[in-house]
């Protein structure tokens, strides 16, 4: 097992530098000019120019490298261990260099006096809370609906089960959220129709977050769990006396688990990182707003900070997948590739 994070390990700086390299590519061709705002006062060409030369957008190289340092923590490392030695700075530069975090994603290009750090630090934990309460939404009802389709293959509790899955699989975040919101904001008034901050603010968008996922865990815990009463393992447990509940729960629910835990890893991480759809409908200040905004106003450091925390989270939670495959099955050999 320590082999394996070993391994993992030494693959996750690599793979951030993969989808660095795309996303970077990708974000300079966006069209627009994250230092024009169309709808306010636009600066003179060689302000722009000035500014663009502050910001490493007048050469993408530079950019790409000189992000990719600060990002890292490359340049955090340069200035306090191999800085100029010549060259001292001033206490207020001292104290404002301390002051900069180990891995700086840079000033917003839109979000005026802030930094991407920042806004990472206050939106992250939104989208993380609400993703937890969404996946732990998500395991009661999918594990629920897919035991009880799993004892009574294609009885009516069973076709009840499949067919709410299909539902949450079918229909569009977006929708699902409308739904809720007419219903239970609108009509019977007893959630609000947006913001965060309260219980209540959180209950509609976790479970408008967390029906897809239940709908695939119920599926998947209904095929794992039918075929682990076929094994032969299941039967010699009845043999011996067990209570049914204890043979369900404990034999054959652990092994259908396996495909469950596959699937939570990239689920766990998109949902924590936020619904952007979700986040949306329901005026949740998480991460995924941020984003959006990103990608319409061209804001190039906010876009790369929060796809690089983002693949990161993607990463972790996938090792953290593998670790506990172990657990749940000995018998399953854990490798690095």
């Amino acid at each position: 097992m320590m082999t394996l994070i070993v391994r993992r390990l030494i693959q996750l700086p690599l793979i951030l530098i993969a989808i660095y390299t795309i996303t970077f590519s990708l974000a300079w061709l966006l069209p627009g000019n994250p230092l024009q705002n169309p709808e306010g006062r636009k600066p003179p060409p060689e302000v722009i120019e000035e500014m663009k030369r502050q910001y490493d957008l007048d050469s993408p190289w530079r950019f790409y490298v000189g992000y990719a340092t600060k990002a890292t923590g490359a340049a955090w490392v340069w200035d306090r261990f191999c800085g100029d030695e010549e060259a001292k700075p001033t206490l207020a530069e001292r104290t404002d260099a301390h002051r900069q975090p180990i891995f700086y994603f840079g000033p917003s290009l839109v979000y005026k006096d802030w930094s991407v750090n920042e806004i990472i630090a206050s939106s992250l934990p939104i989208s993380v809370a609400l993703g937890v309460t969404a996946i732990l939404i998500a395991l009661l009802i999918g594990l629920t609906a897919g035991i009880i389709g799993a004892l009574r293959p294609g009885s009516l509790a069973d076709l009840a089960t499949l067919s709410v899955a299909l539902v949450g699989v079918s229909l569009p975040t977006f929708v699902i959220g409308t739904i809720l919101l007419m219903v239970f904001a609108v009509w019977l008034h007893i959630a609000p129709i947006g913001g965060w901050g309260t219980l209540r603010s959180v209950i509609l968008p976790a479970v408008t977050l967390s029906l897809p996922f239940a709908a695939y865990i119920a599926r998947l815990t209904r095929l794992g769990m039918i075929e682990a009463l076929g094994e032969n393992f299941i039967r010699t447990a009845r043999a011996k006396g067990l209570p049914e509940h204890r043979v369900v729960l404990k034999h054959a629910l652990k092994v259908a688990l396996l495909p469950v835990l596959s699937y939570l890893g990239p689920a766990m991480a998109f949902a924590m990182t936020g619904s952007f759809v979700v986040e949306r409908v329901f005026a949740v200040p998480g991460i995924g707003q941020h984003f959006v905004n990103g990608v319409l106003n061209k804001d190039l450091t906010l876009i790369m900070g929060i796809v690089l925390v983002y693949a990161t989270m993607l990463i972790v939670f996938n090792l953290i997948v593998d670790v506990l495959y172990r657990w749940v099955d000995p018998r399953i050999e854990l490798t690095g590739g």
